[in-house]
């Protein structure tokens, strides 16, 4: 946000006497939060209420914790502003009045999520992660369902296997913009949904995918194996093999068709492996900072393979994904070398 930003609220006169941080109503707030790239929203409020719907792209950071100024500290330079908000602005300006004596500029969501949800504006339901590029850029991944990831880097909207159906049902016409570029791993139903795809593209979306989705699909641009392609914001793509390799399982992905994708994002390397088990191919990916790895038995990995397949891999973080009704509860404690992050991601 710029300088002229800050004072034109203040002209206004949008700023509360008294308080530390600035009040804006639903209409401001949604406007200060897209004049940035990747605004620093947060939630204040109980991680149920949070999962039931949020503003999209908002993190989740319980006001109730007795931790909860130095959680945010550790995830946000004092140097960017924040957006925040509650239920109704209550547990919100308590917050922004903590934030703000910790030295942070704060702005607070008057009337809160129900303000926001009565105005008619975008919510969404799960959960995102934020992470930074070698020079300092958020990334925002947010993490759907399944085998669906949204990533969101300055600007540039990244949909990855977006399906409307699978047990979280999910409205992307409604709960998300136009994507700049949509990924599509391979062509089984829970990757390749054609409704999803319309309803997020634009006129300048570009669908990328491998080759047998795209004959399915009928359109975009098919990517085989070991190809690379230059996405905006500078973004490197590539794509890398995903496929069965235990005797009887290759039916299901055979070697040659899918497509797992690396995303280079200022240094930032982010891996979605697709459907696959743990591959030779894995050991010579290089550095990679996120790995979105699918436990989901016998279609994909057991929990044996994805501990060997991140042993390969070497990821700073490992957030498994698609692993259905395959118990994942002890992979933390088989990789004690690696940070693991269970989220819902069935």
């Amino acid at each position: 946000m710029t300088k002229i930003f800050y004072m034109a609220f203040s002209l206004l006169g949008l700023f509360s006497c008294g308080t530390p941080y600035t009040d804006l109503d639903a209409d401001a707030f949604q406007e200060a939060v897209d004049s940035q790239d990747a605004a620093c929203l947060i939630d204040v409020r109980t991680a149920d209420e949070y999962s039931a719907g949020h503003i999209e792209r908002a993190a989740n950071f319980d006001y109730y914790s007795e931790s909860f100024v130095k959680e945010v500290e550790a995830a946000y330079d004092k140097s960017e502003p924040l957006y925040v908000y509650c239920r109704t602005g209550k547990r919100s300006a308590a917050a922004s009045k903590a934030l703000s004596e910790s030295g942070y500029k704060v702005f607070n969501l008057v009337g809160g999520y129900v303000a926001w949800s009565e105005a008619g504006k975008r919510v969404t339901k799960y959960e995102v992660e934020r992470f930074r590029t070698k020079g300092g850029e958020p990334v925002d991944i947010t993490l759907i369902k399944h085998g669906s990831l949204a990533i969101y880097y300055k600007g540039v909207s990244i949909q990855v296997d977006p399906v409307a159906g699978l047990g979280k049902p999910t409205d992307y016409s409604a709960e998300f913009p136009s994507a700049d570029v949509i990924l599509v791993t391979h062509e089984h139903q829970d990757h390749l949904d054609a409704g999803a795809i319309e309803a997020l593209s634009g006129d300048e979306t570009r669908i990328i995918l491998n080759n047998t989705s795209r004959e399915k699909l009928g359109r975009g641009e098919p990517m085989a194996n070991g190809e690379r392609k230059v996405l905006p914001g500078d973004i490197i793509l590539e794509a890398v093999p995903a496929y069965n390799t235990t005797p009887g399982r290759e039916k299901f992905h055979p070697v040659g068709n899918g497509n797992g994708y690396i995303l280079t994002i200022d240094g930032f390397r982010i891996y979605i492996a697709g459907d696959t088990e743990d591959i030779p191919e894995m050991d010579g990916f290089g550095n990679i900072d996120v790995a979105f790895l699918p436990v989901n038995q016998p279609y994909t990995m057991t929990v044996d393979q994805c501990v060997r397949a991140t042993v390969m891999i070497k990821p700073k973080v490992l957030i498994p994904y698609h692993f259905g009704q395959t118990d994942i509860s002890g992979l933390p404690g088989l990789l004690p070398g690696t940070e693991v992050r269970i989220r819902q991601m069935q």
